[in-house]
């Protein structure tokens, strides 16, 4: 008999200071009833770097398969995993204009990890408060202050 993978909601967001600059991250794991806070920074970054991040580092906080609900405000990680990637890939990390892909780096180790969960993506507006969200972006703000005290 196989078991079912746990389902967990995960929740994302970044921050950033400038654009580029001081940026942070943030993810909210929730399995039942525990929950998870991640957050970290970097010093020179952009907000789409931030953002990329959370994802990156929540599903890395997993430490088996897991039916993953992913919830973020940020369009670019949603539509880059679920209508872009795919192409990208396919023309060797090169956009449609065969421009290289920003944030390839980082577009490669998520899709390294996408294969590793069932995930399902949603989209929520930032900054309306979503309560789940909000946390998510209080995180990231952590994240935020962590570098700037360093």
């Amino acid at each position: 008999m196989t078991s079912v993978p746990k389902k967990v909601e995960l929740y994302t967001d970044g921050a950033c200071k400038g654009n580029p600059g001081v940026g942070g991250w943030g993810a909210l794991l929730r399995y039942g009833a525990h929950e998870k806070e991640l957050f970290g920074g970097e010093v020179h970054t952009t907000n789409n770097r931030m953002e990329l991040t959370a994802v990156i580092e929540g599903l890395r906080a997993l430490k088996k398969r897991s039916r993953v609900e992913i919830y973020t405000d940020s369009k670019y990680v949603q539509q880059g995993v679920t209508e872009w990637l795919d192409n990208w890939k396919a023309r060797g990390w090169k956009t449609a204009s065969k421009s290289p892909v920003k944030n390839d780096d980082l577009w490669k180790s998520l899709d390294a990890l996408l294969g590793m969960h069932d995930l399902s993506w949603h989209w929520v507006k930032g900054h309306a408060g979503h309560v789940d969200n909000e946390r998510a972006d209080e995180l990231a703000n952590k994240g935020v202050a962590q570098i700037q005290a360093e």
